[in-house]
């Protein structure tokens, strides 16, 4: 009897028998396709991404479409991101003459050039440079600590009718024109840089704790460092153990072959005292505003030599120095460390402003160690002191949630609900049972 009851309850055809809750299909399929979404959008291993906490690109509303050669003149658009970070001291020493862009000191800002040197150290603004400044009446120089010029020098915030202003939170000695502003809160907004740097500079060089593979090679022939790509990587990577200067320590001609033309090309300098050299002839075979060279270990970094160098800089360590003694660096400048710019036998040399606009290795730092946002993010206006100008230097609000974030955040909270639906109508029944 209990064979036959146990037989009638049992479905002729198992195969064709309907789902009691149907619902668990959309279940399934909403959770699968959310977490796929979410994944793509939250990043997975290699995905390209820019430079953390929106550093980098051009951010204003009148960046011009394509930065022009440096040269004098009359501004040719505008840029309020930050050109250079230093997250020690900046020293202006000999006859260095101008640091165009935006920028931000961590430390102490002093100008103590040699006699006989001009008698001026321009920021933010350049007699000879992109002439992208930022916008009149913001705050060109944040300083952390004291700002210092030695008698006889100015610190100059402008250049024709392009002017701004010098914030810090520090004490104050010396000439400063055409405005200072006394401002106890100069770098609050940018003090977690310093580790965010550090961070990316490693990941970019290094992948769990190995060497970041290269996609190319470098050799140093004497005269020249050739680099060479493989022709198809949207990232070419290459590892130099070396110093880019000629067998004396001269200037040397740097030329990459083989790149795409719309390639970043991220340059890992390994060990922990590197130079760079460029001669006359600068840096060939590479785009500008998409090459990044970083020094993740070095704790002495010197940017010397009688040409231009192309492209940004990052300098990873807290306890580093970089000397830049070079003609011009035309990029951004990037050191978690101290900065000494120099000159050479004769004056005159300058870091101009120009964009990052390279995709590096997904780090996650932006999201992780920053305060700062999508790169972009111009509209948001961080808390500025009105005595300093409020001015968009930083994109805020968090790591970015593009479409497809929004997107499967909401595939996976509809089956999230869903789940507790039929987990409630599945158990009811069986409690009224009871």
């Amino acid at each position: 009897m209990r064979e036959r009851r146990h037989r009638r309850h049992q479905h002729p055809h198992p195969h064709r028998r309907k789902p009691r809750h149907p619902a668990a299909t959309l279940l399934a399929t909403g959770v699968v396709a959310g977490g796929a979404v979410l994944l793509s959008a939250v990043g997975a291993p290699g995905v390209a991404e820019p430079l953390p906490a929106g550093l980098g690109p051009c951010m204003s509303g009148s960046c011009p479409g394509v930065f022009p050669e440096p040269a004098a003149g009359p501004a040719r658009g505008r840029d309020n991101a930050v050109n250079v970070f230093v997250g020690g001291d900046f020293h202006v020493r000999r006859a260095a003459a101008e640091a165009e862009g935006r920028v931000v000191v961590l430390g102490s800002f002093d100008v103590a050039e040699r006699e006989g040197a001009t008698q001026a150290y321009q920021v933010g603004a350049a007699s000879l440079g992109s002439h992208v400044p930022p916008d009149n009446g913001s705050a060109f120089l944040r300083v952390g600590g004291d700002v210092r010029v030695a008698g006889g020098r100015k610190l100059l915030a402008e250049d024709g009718t392009v002017n701004g202003t010098v914030a810090y939170a520090g004490t104050r000695t010396g000439t400063v024109s055409p405005r200072a502003v006394h401002d106890a809160s100069a770098v609050d907004r940018y003090r977690h840089l310093r580790d965010v740097l550090t961070s990316a500079s490693s990941c970019y060089a290094y992948d769990k704790g190995v060497p970041r593979k290269p996609t190319g090679t470098a050799v140093n022939y004497g005269q020249a460092t050739v680099f060479t790509g493989d022709g198809t990587s949207p990232l070419q990577v290459f590892d130099v153990d070396f110093d880019l200067a000629a067998p004396d320590g001269g200037a040397q001609a740097v030329e990459f072959r083989n790149v795409p033309q719309d390639a970043t090309v991220l340059v890992n300098f390994m060990g922990d005292s590197r130079m760079v050299s460029p001669s006359e002839t600068g840096v060939t075979g590479a785009r500008r505003e998409r090459i990044l060279w970083n020094f993740p270990d070095a704790s002495e970094v010197r940017l010397t030599g009688s040409g231009n160098l192309h492209g940004s800089v990052l300098v990873g360590r807290p306890a580093s120095t970089t000397v830049v003694t070079l003609n011009a660096l035309n990029g951004r400048l990037f050191t978690a460390g101290s900065l000494s710019h120099e000159s050479g036998v004769s004056g005159g040399q300058g870091i101009h402003a120009y964009p990052f606009d390279g995709e590096l290795p997904d780090c996650q730092t932006a999201g992780v160690l920053a305060a700062g946002g999508p790169r972009g993010d111009s509209s948001i206006r961080p808390a500025a002191s009105p005595s300093a100008g409020g001015d968009r230097e930083l994109a805020h609000g968090g790591p970015p949630m593009g479409m497809s974030m929004a997107i499967g955040g909401t595939c996976v909270g509809a089956g999230a609900a869903l789940a507790l639906y039929v987990l409630y109508r599945s158990r009811w029944p069986m409690r009224r049972g009871r």
